[in-house]
């Protein structure tokens, strides 16, 4: 989903504070790098202990410490411009009950888009067995490569979701592996279980 520009919310900002928002920016640039980019969240015994101490409210905290679980989902993002082309993959992978393919991928001067498509039998699912099925996905193909899935859903027994890599990916896949990885929360891979992992090779 395209990112909406960020507007300041107002004009005023109160000059006095400057060094402490500064202050509050090199913290938080410590807490990145002690942490290794992977903090985790206070326990609640924690966060009430700050918020009597400190005189803040207890969901401030949530709110605050929340934001600074992952800052993945900050990242600049990378809009696909100038379409070219699409290059036809149809690779897929049958895992238990369920079916899946990278169908294609649309070329554009700057990235690729990667679609990415899952199937089952839905016969007898219920309102609620549809949600259960429903993750969130990461795609990792290399380090030099950055994978964001932008869009995702479905019904009847079909999900399919769109990645956009940067840089762009070669025409010729061949030698790549794409490993497909499901979280129940997006942006959390590096501290929640894996749910799901489909790898499928680009030969």
């Amino acid at each position: 989903m395209k990112r909406l520009p960020f507007e300041r919310p107002t004009n005023h900002y109160d000059e006095r504070i400057r060094q402490i928002d500064e202050q509050i920016c090199s913290l938080i640039q410590q807490r990145k790098e002690v942490s290794n980019a992977d903090p985790g969240f206070p326990p609640k015994k924690y966060i009430s202990e700050w918020a009597d101490k400190y005189d803040l409210y207890e969901d401030l905290l949530h709110a605050v410490f929340s934001t600074l679980r992952n800052d993945e989902e900050f990242r600049p993002q990378v809009e696909p411009n100038k379409f070219q082309k699409y290059i036809p993959i149809l690779k897929s992978v049958a895992k238990g009950e369920y079916f899946y393919t990278v169908a294609f991928m649309r070329q554009y001067d700057n990235a690729s888009v990667v679609n990415f498509t899952i199937d089952w039998d839905d016969t007898n699912d219920s309102h609620e067995d549809h949600i259960r099925r429903h993750h969130f996905w990461e795609l990792f193909i290399g380090e030099e490569y950055d994978c964001r899935m932008t869009i995702g859903g479905g019904s009847g027994g079909h999900f399919s979701y769109n990645f956009v890599v940067s840089p762009p990916l070669p025409d010729d896949l061949s030698g790549l592996q794409f490993v497909f990885q499901a979280f129940k929360e997006p942006y959390t891979y590096k501290e929640t279980p894996i749910l799901s992992e489909i790898i499928i090779d680009m030969d």
